[in-house]
């Protein structure tokens, strides 16, 4: 207690009398008081500020923790022993950080050399569990962002997984298959040594599909002599892969967008939707939405934006973007009538529902107010953190649901730990089984954030309940654990 002022309001020589309290009672008292004046505010700033400071240049990491640590206040105000025990800045600093070298050669024999990370951050819940990215943005800031936002978004699914992140800098774009496998042989023959099925549990994120995990888990097989299929997920189903990972973040995030609009007395019959991105994702998305009545009518990737307002035609973006890895531009050549635009342009088509499953910070304020004033009534995150800060200011302001990334696309996590149970168990479950159990969970999720942010006074800020969730599931386990 030492590290705090003891509070004016609280007389002190009267503690010292109170015989009938003990030390530890005493320092609570000191702290509840401390909890009681204007400070609470500056103790958040002071930990943001740190987190800066000790980890300069990340701006995504930063922009992050000061997402979820500005929303804790009212937390620390009912909790006070969450401030105490310094639990928020021991969940902002990662348990353990990787980082190693990974030379490979292509198909001429040249040599390339990138760099390989793998950031756990906390595992007070169970094993790290978190994807692996490999994109040529890849660096440590964006590792520890995503590492972060992970403990939450997994703790949120109610499932025993902990929150890691990891990939390298490397672009599977344009690479043969001889290349890909061995950049992925020589990124596990460092990465093994700090995985197992009880310790870290990487999956696949952008860049890593069922291709590269097959690598990866070839090469640890090679070099353990164990078939530790639970090591990862993401899997193949011919490979010990579970059924509806594949679908799962797509499919999830539009379960959690049902219950948003359920609980606002509508449903996705009818409704017009846009979705960035062309991956996973995006596509296992707009196939959900199709299903459950919606009308999906513009998508894009990297380099444009397909607007086609009689609907998009599912099976063409599968063709291009799964089977063939050709550009989305190549969608007019099957469906002259749609229109080719810039990827930004996409959230100037007027939508009922907006789903960002492209990448970070792609929806910026300006983009929000667009969207606005297009009338749109509900935005959901298929990404990790793809709306800045002032557009989702702007989308609260106008009473626009607004689904964070860490609850509407849990759905892939937690998908997932369903993979591990039927790795451990030796079992198989169904599709029809393991989707339903993924519906459950994602409408839990749902329904413990929205009860959240009513029970904290800001009914309908998801953002707000997701964030309270997550970091009283983890609070929690940390304070059992002591001091670690």
């Amino acid at each position: 207690m030492s590290d705090f002022p003891l509070p004016s309001i609280i007389d002190r020589d009267a503690l010292q009398g109170c015989r009938a309290l003990d030390a530890a009672n005493l320092g609570f008292l000191f702290f509840i008081g401390w909890l009681t004046v204007p400070d609470i505010r500056a103790r958040i700033e002071q930990i943001i500020e740190d987190v800066i400071r000790r980890n300069r240049g990340e701006v995504e990491f930063h922009q992050a923790v000061r997402e979820v640590v500005e929303s804790l206040e009212p937390v620390l105000r009912k909790y006070p022993q969450y401030a105490e025990h310094k639990i928020i800045e021991r969940i902002c600093e990662p348990e353990r950080q990787i980082i190693f070298r990974v030379p490979w050669q292509d198909d001429r024999g040249e040599v390339h050399i990138n760099r390989g990370f793998r950031v756990g951050f906390n595992s007070a819940l169970g094993p790290y569990k978190g994807g692996l990215r490999f994109h040529p943005t890849v660096y440590l800031g964006i590792v520890k962002f995503l590492g972060f936002e992970q403990v939450f978004k997994n703790a949120l699914t109610g499932m025993p997984i902990g929150g890691a992140k990891g990939g390298a800098d490397f672009d599977p774009k344009g690479k043969s298959d001889a290349e890909v496998m061995r950049f992925c042989q020589s990124f596990m023959t460092e990465l093994y040594r700090h995985l197992g099925e009880y310790t870290d549990v990487p999956a696949g994120d952008i860049g890593v599909g069922t291709r590269e995990l097959g690598y990866l888990f070839g090469q640890y097989k090679r070099i353990t002599n164990r078939y530790e299929s639970g090591v990862l997920t993401g899997k193949s189903p011919h490979w010990g892969g579970s059924l509806v990972r594949r679908e799962a973040t797509g499919y999830g995030l539009v379960y959690f967008v049902e219950e948003m609009l359920r609980v606002r007395g509508e449903t996705l019959e009818g409704k017009t939707c846009v979705v960035s991105g062309s991956g996973n994702v995006a596509l296992y998305a707009i196939q959900k939405l199709q299903m459950l009545g919606a009308k999906v009518v513009a998508c894009s990737d990297s380099d444009a934006a397909i607007y086609h307002k009689e609907g998009l035609d599912l099976e063409t973006l599968k063709q291009l973007k799964e089977v063939e890895r050709r550009r989305l531009r190549d969608y007019l050549q099957f469906h002259p009538s749609a229109k080719c635009l810039q990827p930004k342009e996409l959230w100037n088509i007027p939508c009922d529902v907006a789903l960002p499953c492209a990448t970070q910070n792609e929806l910026d304020a300006e983009h929000a107010r667009t969207l606005i004033a297009n009338g749109c009534k509900l935005v959901a995150e298929g990404a990790n953190m793809p709306t800045t800060p002032a557009a989702i200011r702007l989308l609260h302001e106008a009473k626009v649901a607004f689904g964070p990334g860490k609850a509407a696309n849990a759905g892939g996590v937690a998908t997932s730990a369903l993979e591990m149970q039927q790795n451990a168990s030796r079992d198989a479950w169904t599709f029809e089984y393991t989707e339903r159990r993924l519906q459950e969970i994602m409408r839990r999720v749902h329904n413990d954030c929205f009860a959240a942010a009513e029970e904290f006074g800001h009914p309908g800020n998801y953002a707000l309940g997701a964030n309270i969730v997550g970091f009283r599931r983890v609070a929690e386990a940390m304070l059992a654990f002591g001091v670690i």
